[in-house]
């Protein structure tokens, strides 16, 4: 049974034509980047980028390379989609974005890391070996079958990911749809449906059908009965995220990872007509690599199954210190505005010196660094490096911190007797210099 479930060779049509999309996809993604600015806003425009702690040596190529590293990575992605080069252009592309996504964490989303995980998934998949320029140069290499692991392994990714998502949202100011007001609150101005989104009847159907949504999609596609259903919900549902919120390729990859759910068949008549259709059904070949193979995907899923859940073994609320939010499919979830005043003060003379952070920062970054502790202690790091340059010793004070999250009044943050520049980074521990929360404990 067990065999049967991971080594069944079954048409690959939908691998096939899911590497189609996915490279098209990714490849708007990074000339879409350049075109709308996001590249000149988060990795050129900032004298600092706040890269992920321990990965302060990546660091944005200088001048315009940034331009022509996305271009590179679009040109990737064109190569993905064709099948051109793939194993080279897949694992290039992971390796580029990965990079990319480390050395800047303003523009956080947890949408580029869920690409990723699947960009690396793509790195160990047969995706080329039928409809691509590889098999017209090598005919040797064509193939209409591929190991039916290669399908779930996909499906279980997206059900953690899901899974996570619709739990993350059982808590208070999701539950009584607070938190659906301050989201909808900036779309208020948006033609037609701007004033509908204010209405309290929508944040209660929004917030009900979010967590409903993240806990039965992958199952309900998964059974035949509901697929087709859950196929026509999943389109409303990715649409609407994607006109509302604007949050990229994220919504239609979402829609087409849906093609792992149909039956290969019916993949291979829509997209694929003249393609030989794949007859030997229930054959399993279990490859001599088996173990390897299955040592592998139990590490990855274990870690992908810890990550997200890392929180709950570091003291307070998540939702309040932030320590464990980033890579566990903690989406949509809260607003943080955050404010404060950065102080330095001269070691050898005592002199206190006032910090006006957007002589430093972009705006975007200057209202990170007040609401998200990791921003803060990076800030005042860098701030202390930039004194160490005049050979001046010096320690970095937040006063008058302050953090309002999900609309609420705001509350007293860090500590401001705390030398931010003399403090460790703890990875999987509670910083004290974080103010204990008031938050219900219901929202943990």
């Amino acid at each position: 049974m067990f065999n049967k479930l991971l080594f069944q060779k079954v048409d690959n049509s939908s691998l096939i034509i899911f590497r189609i999309f996915f490279g098209i996809l990714i490849s708007l993604e990074c000339f879409g980047a350049i075109a709308t600015g996001w590249v000149k806003r988060n990795l050129i425009d900032p004298k600092y980028n706040f890269p992920f702690i321990d990965f302060e040596w990546l660091q944005p190529l200088p001048g315009s390379g940034m331009y022509f590293y996305y271009i590179l990575m679009g040109i990737l992605g064109l190569f993905i989609a064709f099948g051109f080069k793939y194993k080279a252009s897949i694992i290039t592309f992971t390796i580029l974005w990965t990079a990319t996504y480390l050395m800047q964490k303003t523009a956080y989303n947890n949408h580029y890391y869920l690409l990723i995980l699947i960009s690396f998934l793509m790195c160990f998949s047969p995706a080329h070996r039928s409809n691509s320029i590889d098999v017209k140069i090598k005919p040797e290499l064509g193939t209409n079958s591929m190991y039916s692991y290669i399908k779930w392994v996909i499906v279980l990714q997206l059900f953690i990911v899901y899974a996570y998502a619709s739990v993350a949202k059982m808590y208070g100011d999701w539950l009584d749809f607070s938190m659906i007001k301050v989201l909808m609150q900036p779309k208020k101005d948006y033609v037609l449906v701007g004033d509908v989104l204010q209405q309290p009847w929508v944040h209660t159907f929004i917030g009900t059908a979010g967590i409903l949504f993240d806990l039965l999609i992958i199952p309900a596609l998964l059974w035949k009965p509901t697929r087709k259903a859950a196929f026509l919900i999943s389109i409303f549902f990715h649409l609407f995220n994607s006109f509302i919120f604007q949050i990229g390729i994220f919504p239609y990859l979402a829609l087409v990872f849906s093609v792992f759910f149909f039956e290969p068949e019916t993949i291979r008549s829509i997209f694929f007509k003249s393609k030989k259709p794949f007859t030997s059904f229930n054959k399993i070949v279990v490859p001599n690599y088996k173990n390897n193979l299955l040592l592998l995907i139990w590490i990855y899923f274990i870690v992908q199954l810890l990550l997200p859940v890392r929180h709950y073994v570091i003291e307070d609320n998540v939702l309040w210190t932030e320590e464990g939010h980033r890579m566990s499919w903690r989406m949509m979830l809260r607003s943080r505005v955050g404010k404060g005043n950065f102080k330095i003060v001269d070691k050898n003379t005592g002199q206190i010196i006032k910090i006006i952070p957007k002589n430093y920062l972009t705006t975007s970054q200057e209202r990170k660094v007040f609401a998200y502790p990791d921003f803060t202690w990076q800030f005042a790091q860098y701030l202390k490096m930039d004194f160490e340059i005049k050979n001046i010793d010096v320690a970095v004070y937040l006063d008058d911190s302050l953090i309002s999250i999900n609309g609420k009044p705001f509350e007293p943050f860090l500590d401001s007797t705390t030398d931010l520049a003399a403090e460790p980074w703890k990875r999987l521990q509670h910083h004290t210099w974080i103010l204990p929360s008031n938050f219900e404990a219901d929202t943990n």
